[in-house]
């Protein structure tokens, strides 16, 4: 990547991360905004983001106390050989589509780590019923497809001029309606970081 394109994915990821601080403490959000923003073009794709990163803490919990790291690079490489395949089935650009969920697997990992730090400092917050992991990992399965489904479908509009606005919106949007608190709003902007990049 550009020494460009590198300072152009980082203002676009500070100003997501600013305003999805602002909208976690509901300052700058009001319910209007949440509806009007649900119509637009990215919202699906980053919505469904969201939904996958809300999976980390069924993964996290379900890697507590056992010898699965959170870091697990053959699962890593499964997921991402998967997408880019994807991609080039759909047409679309694979080093993008390999950013994207690069992006999105440091955002999901970030947030287990942090789930790890808390139990190893509160013990008594630490998961008691540990969930079938290989049922989150479906679930993440069947969001990946959606989102290069997701990723093809508004290829022109992650091209846009408009295309970091719209990416913002859908981020505040995504925040709103799915009710994730500040590490999850970090972790979304972090997601999306290089939607805009194609």
């Amino acid at each position: 990547m550009s020494s460009s394109a590198r300072a152009h994915r980082a203002r676009s990821w500070a100003r997501a991360l600013a305003l999805s601080l602002t909208v976690t403490a509901g300052i700058a959000v009001g319910a209007g905004t949440t509806a009007q923003a649900a119509d637009l073009p990215l919202n699906a794709l980053v919505f469904a983001a969201g939904q996958r990163l809300l999976i980390a803490d069924d993964a996290a919990s379900a890697k507590w106390g056992t010898v699965t790291p959170v870091n697990d690079p053959p699962r890593e490489k499964q997921v991402l050989d998967t997408v880019t395949r994807l991609a080039a089935e759909a047409g679309l650009d694979q080093a993008f589509v390999y950013r994207v969920f690069r992006d999105q697997i440091d955002a999901t990992e970030a947030v287990e780590y942090a789930r790890f730090a808390q139990w190893k400092l509160l013990p008594h917050t630490a998961p008691t019923v540990r969930p079938d992991l290989s049922t989150a990992r479906a679930t993440i399965d069947a969001l990946n497809v959606a989102m290069v489904d997701q990723l093809h479908r508004h290829r022109h509009v992650l091209t846009s001029p408009g295309c970091e606005a719209l990416v913002v919106a859908a981020v505040a949007d995504t925040i709103g309606r799915l009710a994730l608190g500040a590490d999850y709003a970090v972790a979304l902007t972090r997601a999306t970081a290089s939607y805009c990049s194609l």
